[in-house]
């Protein structure tokens, strides 16, 4: 059964040199600014109980596309279909720096819709997970960032959602609680529910996922099992990671002027 459909989703963003560009952009009618696609034209489905591991190099629209499934961010166009609740997790996500852990938690929750009598039930069950100690009631400005994503992703697993989007949030803090957290996501697994792993780890990506989407300055490059996507995925990543920053940026270029010919054919 289908749990998330996308159909052409795109996201985009204006690119402005100075203020006053921002305001043109406003009064002119066909507006100003250089668009920048941080998604474009991504369309796929994903099932219930699907693990996909979703790989790219920095600036291949993998947060984008995260925040674009969990209801963070609107497409800019295109459809998008979540059966369920959506729920994401990185790094202070969602979080008040000036606020406690504790507050975090049950602002969180109040704008998820829990009663008080829900909250306090959970209160409890993240602070646990959390393993946070005193530092629960400390602002979380004060938190280390292994801190902040181990107070995310007590609070997101604990409120048990249908679609979780797991953004970078295991590459920080220490193996003991990365392991809980993969143990967390095995029993979601187990449940049926789809789970999006965003991640440069593709040891973490093999260990865990079944599928895989790879990013490619902002569009689908491919999709389909790990066994299918990753090897190709880690040959480019060989071949991109030998280059100099000047071949790297010619070859964004090029990619980019190719989709440009594809898009006026």
């Amino acid at each position: 059964m289908k749990s998330v459909t996308l159909r052409n989703v795109t996201k985009k963003y204006k690119m402005y040199k100075k203020t006053s560009e921002k305001i043109l952009d406003i009064l002119l009618p066909s507006g100003y600014g250089e668009d920048f696609f941080a998604v474009r034209n991504v369309s796929f489905e994903a099932n219930k109980g699907d693990v996909i591991g979703v790989v790219g190099v920095n600036g291949a629209g993998k947060s984008t596309l995260s925040n674009i499934i969990s209801g963070i961010v609107p497409p800019t166009s295109g459809d998008i279909y979540i059966e369920g609740q959506a729920s994401l997790i990185a790094i202070a996500s969602g979080l008040n720096n000036q606020l406690t852990g504790r507050e975090n938690i049950e602002l969180k929750l109040l704008m998820l819709g829990f009663s008080k009598k829900e909250i306090q039930a959970l209160e409890n069950e993240i602070i646990e997970f959390a393993e946070l100690g005193s530092f629960i009631d400390q602002p979380v400005k004060k938190y280390s960032s292994g801190m902040k994503s181990r107070l995310g992703f007590a609070i997101s697993v604990n409120i048990n959602p249908d679609v979780l989007v797991i953004d970078e949030a295991l590459s920080v803090g220490d193996q003991t609680f990365a392991d809980k957290c993969f143990n967390k996501m095995n029993e979601f697994k187990e449940k049926g529910k789809t789970i999006f792993f965003i991640s440069h780890s593709m040891g973490q990506v093999k260990k865990f996922c079944d599928k895989a989407i790879w990013m490619e300055y902002g569009e689908l490059r491919s999709y389909g099992s790990i066994e299918t996507v990753l090897p190709e995925y880690e040959q480019f990543l060989r071949k991109y990671k030998a280059m100099s920053a000047d071949e790297k940026k010619a070859y964004r270029d090029s990619v980019a002027k190719k989709r440009s010919t594809e898009v006026v054919k």
